[in-house]
């Protein structure tokens, strides 16, 4: 079974999957954020179904004090959210600086500003679950 990365924000929700064997994640999507809650799970379940995940990682926006300000409470939220309809195990991964890294590594690939903003979410996805799985796998 697969592990299924989240990079949650205000637009979009940025969705990565690992391989079966845990050892590397893959961007999967961007879904956009539709105001509507059962659209999103609707499209995460989906997902879930199609990949085979049985368990899901949610980047925590912890501030660089490490503090938990409005956007981890939204997070959260969301979390008990996905654990209530999804009915899977949620856990957090800090996501500090995640966003900052993938638009380094996507600079240093050459991508163009506009080819960027639509992929960046679904790199911190990537980013996100691969230090999950890097932790759990050392």
């Amino acid at each position: 079974m697969r592990i299924m990365g989240l990079d949650i924000g205000n637009k979009t929700i940025g969705v990565a999957v690992s391989d079966l064997m845990g050892l590397t994640a893959q961007g999967v999507e961007v879904i956009r954020r539709s105001g509507s809650i059962e659209e999103e799970m609707y499209s995460l379940q989906n997902l879930i179904n199609e990949k085979e995940v049985n368990r899901i990682v949610v980047g925590l926006p912890i501030n660089m004090n490490g503090t938990i300000g409005p956007q981890c409470e939204k997070v959260l939220e969301y979390k008990e959210k996905l654990e209530t309809v999804l009915q899977l195990p949620v856990e957090t991964w800090d996501e500090r600086l995640t966003t900052v890294e993938a638009e380094r590594l996507l600079i240093n690939a050459d991508m163009s500003r506009k080819k960027r903003k639509s992929v960046i979410d679904k790199m911190a996805a990537v980013i996100i679950l691969q230090g999950f799985l890097d932790s759990k796998n050392n």
